[in-house]
């Protein structure tokens, strides 16, 4: 069954030997003519027409009214907790199912993060796991979300659509505004994801994405913050411009604030690629078909498949094997065999750092971290 399997991942990128890669960036439109227009411009740091470009791009792309571009999706998520209030001690309910950039970006704030079960179809975080957590350990003071167990304020709620599966997250938004938390939405997997035809990442107060080098579109290293607010656009842009007060000259400063705006380089580089985003979302459509229909077909592992209302960009496809011993002899087969598969992430309360931060009942997302197998994902060229 491991041979069928690989052989047909490999018919998908009319690869019949040599490696095949998870998820490789491609480069086919106007990424170079924009990079030299940027170096020649002289304007390759933070201030640069391709920021402004990039920032309009993502307004027209989600629908937000605002976007703000910065150096990672992980400065993304930072700032967007400043944003929303996070201070020390506060705890910040999350999903144990996450890269870690989500339990490090709450760290960043000193806060503490909280972990919240997912749910299997999605494997993003669970509404009913949510409700249930809160209705076990909340309790309101003054219009405030207090963990009664912990004595430490819930602060926030940071859901991610996870490889570009939208999740519920309109229930979610929905919990968190009963207990007066505000969302940070964290849509780092999910450019050009819906979710009951509304772009995923303008649901929360606060939403982030990832221009990683092997997202569905990539800048190098960027990230970007969209919200409807316009308050909270305008902080976000100064303190990640190290708060810096306007003036032709002088450099002044209001706050300690942060240097995390993207450059106009990467900036050249997201404008090329965010033009072929709908392109590249029908190619991927098109991959997670075709892995669809096979794996239907086969005994033994299931295709985790977007929601009746939403539309996922299928950054990572997702397979599940019945086991861990089940998915640990896939892992190895496929790798050795020059097909890069790699397992889902190790559970964030599992990570020594964040084992002692309060949780709920983990049930499913141990479950799919010892099932789910990445598999490869790129744009078909």
């Amino acid at each position: 069954m491991y041979q069928e399997t690989i052989n047909f991942i490999r018919s998908v990128y009319n690869s019949p030997e040599g490696n095949l890669y998870l998820h490789e960036p491609r480069f086919i439109g106007n990424e170079k003519a924009y990079l030299i227009d940027a170096i020649d411009s002289t304007f390759v740091s933070s201030v640069g027409a391709y920021v402004n470009r990039f920032e309009e791009m993502m307004v027209e792309i989600t629908g937000a009214k605002y976007a703000i571009a910065v150096v990672n999706g992980t400065a993304a998520l930072h700032i967007g907790l400043k944003l929303v209030g996070v201070e020390q001690g506060d705890e910040v309910l999350s999903q144990p199912l996450t890269f870690i950039a989500t339990a490090n970006a709450i760290s960043y704030e000193k806060a503490i993060p909280h972990f919240v079960d997912v749910d299997e179809d999605t494997l993003g975080m669970s509404p009913e796991a949510l409700q249930k957590r809160l209705s076990d350990v909340a309790e309101m003071r003054d219009g405030q979300c207090f963990n009664k167990e912990t004595g430490n304020r819930i602060a926030a709620c940071v859901p991610m659509h996870t490889f570009g599966l939208a999740l519920r997250i309109d229930e979610i938004v929905e919990i968190c505004n009963q207990y007066n938390i505000p969302v940070v939405e964290d849509a780092a997997e999910s450019l050009g994801s819906y979710y009951k035809e509304k772009h995923t990442g303008t649901f929360g107060h606060v939403s982030t994405f990832s221009f990683n080098g092997n997202k569905t579109v990539t800048s190098g290293g960027g990230g970007a913050i969209v919200t409807n607010d316009e308050a909270l656009a305008k902080r976000a842009k100064h303190i990640t411009t190290t708060a810096k007060i306007p003036h032709r000259w002088e450099f002044a400063h209001s706050e300690i604030a942060y240097n995390y705006r993207m450059p106009n380089l990467n900036a050249a580089l997201a404008c090329a690629q965010l033009e072929q985003l709908n392109e590249y979302i029908e190619n991927k459509r098109e991959t997670a078909k075709m892995y669809h229909a096979f794996f239907d077909n086969q005994k033994g592992i299931q295709s985790i498949k977007e929601l009746k209302d939403c539309r996922s960009n299928y950054w990572l496809n997702a397979i599940r094997l019945p086991s861990e011993s089940d998915r640990n002899a896939f892992l190895e087969f496929s790798n050795d065999n020059g097909v890069m598969t790699r397992p889902i992430w190790r559970l964030m309360n599992e990570l020594s750092m964040f084992k002692d931060c309060p949780k709920g009942d983990l049930t499913i997302s141990k479950k799919l971290e010892t099932t789910i197998i990445n598999i490869p994902s790129s744009v078909r060229v």
